[in-house]
């Protein structure tokens, strides 16, 4: 192998580590969030600021999950899962991916600052409650879900507050949409994952046991999700708003939602909780789709 394959293939490797070390695949779905958020609130689109956002975005998940993985890398080291992350199976040093970490935050932060100083004070917050509070729960006790919640429904807002520069009832409106998301989401992944974070200690569901409790919980959520998304139908939500159709369009998505819920319940298999896993992501997103079209169309 001459000298040049063997340099693309170092690089194409360590392009991988990044994005395993960053999750690059939860780190790009925040900055879609984030871009929706920002449309939403946009009376002018301004490509700069969009493109702010994004960079500002990715750096911030990418952040957290590196100090994530940082604190759980010998736990993330018992579960299969997990074990051949860059950090548990040695590519990526401590120190490496600390400095990262530490690279991704100061860069987040000062793109993010520069739209606004309120956009990098949310960010701020998001990274400090999923390393610092959100990590070090998931062992102790359930209610880590919750404080994992927040940081996970920030984003959605933040494109909101990077436009305005406030906080009021629209980003409010937007961070309950996606928090009370979070629940049934990380429930389903929860329940297939079930023996996986047990060999590490993690207590992820409600309950403690793939149960009626859980998943009764699970819909609970769903509902209550579903309905602070037609909120802004009634006019209650400042400028953020949706028309009849819109309201039509997101009633029958969380018809959807709530039908997998119920057959969460009805067979209690990892199946049934794995599908109802991708029907969230696939609420959330049809979801982002539909309030920015009925916006613009």
């Amino acid at each position: 192998m001459t000298q040049q394959a063997v340099s693309s293939l170092n690089v194409a490797t360590r392009f991988q580590d990044f994005k395993a070390v960053t999750k690059m695949g939860l780190s790009l779905s925040v900055v879609f969030s984030s871009i929706a958020g920002y449309l939403l609130a946009a009376e002018e689109v301004r490509f700069s600021v969009l493109g702010l956002l994004a960079v500002g975005g990715y750096c911030m998940v990418g952040a957290s999950n590196v100090f994530n993985q940082i604190i759980e890398r010998d736990l993330d080291a018992l579960m299969i899962r997990t074990e051949n992350r860059p950090i548990p199976s040695g590519r990526i040093s401590v120190t490496n991916a600390f400095i990262l970490g530490l690279v991704l935050t100061i860069l987040g932060l000062s793109v993010l600052y520069v739209i606004n100083p309120r956009t990098a004070m949310f960010a701020a917050v998001s990274i400090f409650l999923y390393t610092s509070v959100y990590t070090p729960l998931k062992q102790k006790t359930p209610l880590s879900v919750f404080a994992g919640a927040i940081p996970g429904a920030i984003p959605f807002m933040l494109g909101w507050v990077a436009f305005t520069g406030k906080f009021d009832i629209e980003p409010g409106t937007l961070f309950l949409i996606q928090f009370f998301w979070q629940f049934p989401h990380f429930w389903a992944i929860a329940w297939f994952l079930d023996s996986d974070y047990k060999k590490a200690g993690f207590l992820m569901l409600p309950t403690g046991a793939k149960d009626k409790g859980t998943v009764l919980q699970v819909i609970i959520y769903i509902a209550w999700t579903v309905l602070i998304s037609l909120v802004p139908a009634f006019g209650v939500t400042g400028n953020l708003q949706l028309s009849l159709l819109g309201a039509v369009l997101i009633a029958v998505i969380g018809l959807g939602f709530l039908y997998y819920g119920f057959k969460l319940f009805q067979q209690q298999t990892d199946q049934s909780a794995r599908k109802l896993m991708f029907v969230s992501i696939l609420y959330i997103t049809s979801l982002q789709f539909i309030y920015v079209l009925d916006k613009f169309i």
